[in-house]
């Protein structure tokens, strides 16, 4: 049935920025314009005043904003914080997505908003105030829907104030299971050409779940808040990818990394005894396979404009204990196993059967460290085919609705 359109546009309706409004965020913060979201709570936040963490968990990798509404015009004014890396090439601007019902129906960006600037050489960085801006939706079907704005998954992200031209509430619960994931910068998205492509928002979407990706560039080191606030967050399938950024801060050595592992599993299972809980290995990285870290940018391109990582360890090291891919492989495998035998819900995935040699020699890592979109969209559904699988650890057991 039709309806005609008024003679005069209706009168924008303003509905504030609050949690049942958002999926995906564990905190929000209040700021004299609106609200920053967080997926860490503000207790974690405080236990480790370190800024590349600060500045990875504020960006909001898989939060977006769900409502249901009747509206054909959505705006969303926020405030970005750009990162301009000194000496290499600009970043784009961060992209938001749009679905109704499910289905992409627009994308765009802000420009504007805070400047970060940091100085990969000495590790400083400086930050500049700048302008809000508003990303503007329009000729959305005119009936009640599920919209969902998904939010830059690399850019830290300050909702200001979401306007339409019809109400606004909060979206039901669709009965989805929720997957909580903690993983490294490929977690969080890195080169991902967008918030739902970035792998575990794909895996996410192919399967049928509800996702809180704490994935973090550069801080999955088995902090122990982390896993505290794994504990704590309510999930239905949990999965953690370990390795890469334990290798390239060279941050444990083999003695540490057995009892942390185990130490993060205790403590996951103290809240969540029963739920299917998989421990993923690293994808291949060639730089770090034998090689231990560090590691750090290659001056000779990164003199040329471009970033790119190499290794800094020796691979004779691995006999005192430092650690590369293939020893955390090896390990996280033997602990999965024996625990295993007492938590039959614990399985593991080793990460080459998301990407391996075959996968490196068609799409190898641009800068050695970090997978591409076509890289991402290629671990996300292998990771669904085998996760959500019908004999897969988030399938077993009614671990998924076999309708979704």
């Amino acid at each position: 049935m039709s309806e005609t359109a008024p003679d005069t546009p209706p009168t924008p309706v303003t509905t504030p920025i609050t949690a049942d409004l958002l999926r995906g965020a564990l905190d929000l913060e209040p700021t004299e314009d609106g609200v920053l979201p967080h997926r860490l709570p503000a207790w974690a936040r405080a236990q480790c005043p370190d800024g590349q963490l600060a500045m990875a968990e504020a960006q909001p990798s898989g939060v977006r904003l769900v409502f249901r509404s009747r509206a054909t015009a959505v705006e969303l004014e926020t405030r970005p914080t750009k990162r301009v890396y000194t000496g290499a090439p600009a970043r784009p601007d961060g992209v938001y997505e749009l679905l109704v019902d499910g289905h992409r129906a627009g994308r765009g960006s802000v420009g504007g908003g805070n400047t970060l600037t940091i100085d990969m050489t000495t590790g400083t960085a400086t930050r500049s105030p700048g302008p809000s801006g508003t990303l503007r939706f329009t000729g959305l079907p005119d009936r009640a829907k599920h919209v969902e704005i998904w939010l830059p998954h690399n850019e830290t992200t300050e909702l200001i104030a979401l306007r339409t031209d019809a109400p606004v509430e909060p979206a039901p619960d669709r009965g989805r299971k929720v997957w909580l994931h903690h993983g490294s910068s490929i977690s969080h998205g890195s080169d991902a050409a967008g918030p739902t492509t970035t792998w575990p928002a794909l895996a996410a979407s192919l399967g049928g779940a509800e996702l809180v990706n704490l994935g973090m560039g550069g801080s999955a080191l088995l902090d122990p808040f982390t896993a505290r606030t794994m504990r704590d967050t309510p999930a239905d399938l949990i999965s953690v990818k370990i390795g890469i950024n334990l290798v390239n801060t060279d941050a444990m050595r083999l003695r540490a990394f057995t009892p942390a592992v185990h130490g993060f599993l205790d403590t996951i299972r103290d809240g969540h005894p029963t739920a299917p809980l998989l421990v993923v290995s690293p994808i291949l990285c060639p730089i770090h396979e034998d090689t231990p870290g560090p590691s750090a940018p290659d001056p000779a391109a990164f003199a040329a404009g471009r970033l790119r990582f190499r290794a800094m360890g020796d691979p004779a090291d691995r006999a005192s204990g430092k650690l590369n891919l293939g020893l955390i492989r090896d390990e996280l495998s033997r602990i999965v196993a024996q625990r295993a035998s007492q938590d039959p819900h614990l399985h593991y995935l080793d990460g080459r059967d998301l990407y391996g040699e075959p996968d490196h020699a068609e799409l190898p890592l641009p800068d050695g460290l970090h997978p591409d979109a076509a890289t991402h969209r290629r671990i996300g559904e292998r990771f669904a085919a085998l996760a959500f699988a019908p004999n897969g650890p988030f399938r077993a057991n009614g671990a998924v609705r076999s309708e979704e």
